[in-house]
């Protein structure tokens, strides 16, 4: 029978004039909500929180606005208050009320060319209130003005009603301020993933936000849990800084640059402390960049070149000796970067804000920080030569990690040509679809060999806890048998060579047992991939496995349990109806690896049908390094009060 030819050209008559889809008013977000949120998880649930409350930061950059509220109630709908002017709500020339357009039309509100209200705000594209509005299932926005309250209600972004005044009983805002703006929302859950917003990242945003604003205070209510917390920072950015080294030995007094530029405002605060590592944090008219951008290349010139210059006048650094490098003047380095830049004029990456893209910002930054970086250093000689000091030693350690790693590539080994002997490595030569397990001890490593499939899983023993990264440079990192084990098997380098394309496993999962050395283990193993490998967390490669804790079985009955909430609920089925227990069953409490033969360790750990693993994410970086310091290193109280805060809440396995 003869095939049917398919047509070489495929038929253009089905295609005209009533394929074109043109979405009117909001109708683009609730399509593609991602172009402007980011996201439908927690960070995108976020945004509409960050939008709502930095158009109340706009009035108080603006000078109007002192007090900022924000209360999440039990039902997860959240409400927005300000002291501000308030929305105004007359007739806009469109023929709608101002506050009917503010909120239902896309690129409309107060932050445009130069009557605009707002001379630098936290938004650009003026979509932030409308987008919130797009994507709440329902929202109410009250403006306080003229002595009177007025309120708009909308349900997925479309208005309810015009514009009324309402009674003061009929507020939603109870005990508002006599002037502002309050705008409670619930998040549509057709739209987001969970409409329960996490708690700490709205702290971080509120804090962020106190710092970089002297005078204005943030007020946060989460009726969830009945707690509230309050912010107010007359010292502005130099308070951050100190808030960020308050668990580190500092070096200096915090070095603070402020300046006016015509339009442009810079501010900067420097503080070097004796760790190894940098927290940079960079901000836009209160938007965290997060992904950095010219502000933060021009200061990172700046600093470059003012510490070296500085160390070669000094005599710190010989005219012939090698310059320190940028990676030198990170060690121990915090500082924060503040731009005011006019809204108009400014240009980010997409609508999430994240790196900043104007290139005329750059070189006023780096003139500002330079200026009055040698201005510091010349009036502070004894800080200044301990930064110096600091940074040099740095150098030097920069200089022995090389040697040392150029020492293990001449024997070839980081370049894959040798592996190491304890790497039982997979036949998958793609990737992206092998996976490395990294197990604790060569017993448990023995039996990962044994239950493993050989064809996309590699395992590589480790012989006990390796060494705390926190307290050491890469130089002594690298000489650590059991790390520079790791480092080869991964193949993508280590410091100035790393390159994440080459890494060999895009599944590296830490496997180690259910006990306090094995979580010391991984402990130890996610300070190391957070201090000298974040590439492999931010690329989304590491995982944590997830062994069983019980067997239970009856006769020839077993079942597998990851809780002790799973534990009970097998056992409530091997038990008879009576209540009474079934003879022969048998709870076993696994409390190492070893304890599993090859194929329980397969079935319930290995296999990617049955088991599970966490994801390890890197969700608040500053947060993290706090948390890494004070667990991980050489300051004693910190940790010490850590766990005597924690203790009543530990989990203990005796």
């Amino acid at each position: 029978m003869a095939q049917k030819r398919q047509s070489e050209k495929p038929d253009s008559s089905d295609y005209g004039a009533g394929q074109i889809q043109v979405l009117e008013g909001l109708e683009p977000v609730r399509k593609r909500p991602g172009m402007y949120i980011g996201s439908t998880d927690q960070t995108g649930l976020r945004h509409l929180l960050i939008e709502i409350v930095d158009n109340s930061v706009d009035e108080a950059l603006a000078g109007f606005t002192k007090n900022i509220f924000v209360k999440i109630f039990p039902d997860n709908q959240i409400l927005v208050t300000d002291d501000g002017r308030g929305i105004p709500v007359e007739k806009h020339k469109s023929g709608i009320s101002a506050l009917e357009v503010v909120m239902t039309k896309l690129h409309a509100g107060g932050k445009f060319g130069e009557g605009g209200a707002y001379k630098v705000s936290g938004g650009l594209h003026g979509v932030g209130a409308s987008v919130v509005n797009a994507l709440s299932a329902n929202l109410r926005v009250e403006v306080r003005r003229d002595r009177q309250i007025y309120a708009q209600d909308y349900k997925l972004g479309i208005p309810q009603g015009d514009v009324r005044v309402i009674k003061a009983e009929e507020s939603l805002a109870k005990a508002a301020p006599a002037m502002g703006t309050a705008t409670i929302f619930m998040p549509d859950k057709s739209i987001f993933e969970n409409i329960a917003i996490d708690i700490e990242p709205v702290i971080k945003m509120l804090r962020e936000r106190a710092y970089l604003v002297k005078g204005l205070n943030f007020h946060l209510s989460d009726e969830r849990d009945d707690t509230e917390r309050h912010f107010y920072f007359d010292g502005g950015i130099v308070s951050l800084v100190k808030h960020l080294n308050k668990i580190r030995n500092t070096l200096n007094s915090p070095i603070y640059i402020s300046r006016q530029e015509g339009d442009l405002g810079v501010e900067v605060a420097i503080q070097y402390n004796d760790g190894f590592n940098e927290t940079v944090e960079s901000f836009v008219n209160v938007i965290n960049t997060a992904e950095g951008g010219s502000h933060v290349t021009g200061f990172r010139m700046a600093l470059n070149r003012g510490i070296n210059d500085y160390a070669k006048k000094i005599g710190a650094i010989k005219d012939s000796e090698e310059s320190l490098t940028a990676e030198d003047l990170k060690e121990g380095l915090t500082a924060i970067i503040f731009v005011k830049y006019p809204s108009d004029r400014l240009q980010f990456e997409g609508q999430t804000k994240t790196k900043l893209g104007n290139a005329d910002i750059g070189p006023l930054v780096q003139n500002i920080v330079r200026s009055g970086l040698d201005i510091w250093l010349e009036e502070n000689p004894a800080d200044a030569r301990r930064i110096i000091e600091k940074v040099i030693l740095a150098s030097r350690a920069r200089l022995a990690a090389r040697a040392a790693r150029d020492a293990v590539i001449r024997k070839g080994a980081l370049e894959g040509m040798t592996l190491p002997g304890k790497l039982a490595d997979c036949q998958e030569k793609d990737p992206s679809v092998s996976e490395i397990y990294i197990v604790e001890g060569d017993s448990a490593g023995g039996t990962a060999k044994q239950g493993r499939d050989r064809k996309f899983q590699a395992i590589l023993p480790l012989g006990g806890k390796i060494l705390n990264t926190e307290r050491a440079r890469l130089d002594k990192v690298i000489q650590f048998e059991e790390i520079k084990d790791l480092i080869i098997a991964l193949g993508a380098g280590i410091g100035e060579t790393f390159n994440p394309s080459k890494i060999r496993y895009h599944r590296i999962v830490l496997m180690t047992d259910a006990d306090v050395d094995g979580e010391h283990i991984s402990t130890l193993l996610l300070t190391f991939f957070f201090r000298y490998m974040p590439a492999v967390i931010e690329s989304g490669y590491l995982y944590i496995a997830q062994p069983p804790l019980f067997k239970v079985s009856s006769g020839k009955q077993e079942e597998y349990a990851y809780t002790d909430q799973e534990r009970d609920m097998i056992l409530s089925k091997f038990n008879r109806s009576d209540g009474t227990v079934k003879a022969g069953v048998n709870v076993q409490r696994y409390k190492g690896l070893g304890e599993m033969n090859a194929e329980q360790l397969w079935e319930t750990t290995m296999n990617p049908q049955n088991r599970i693993l966490k994801l390890v994410q890197i969700e608040d970086a500053t947060k993290a390094d706090e948390v890494f310091n004070m667990l991980m290193g050489d300051e004693v109280p910190p940790r010490k009060k850590f766990i005597q805060s924690h203790a009543k809440t530990a989990t203990l396995d005796l």
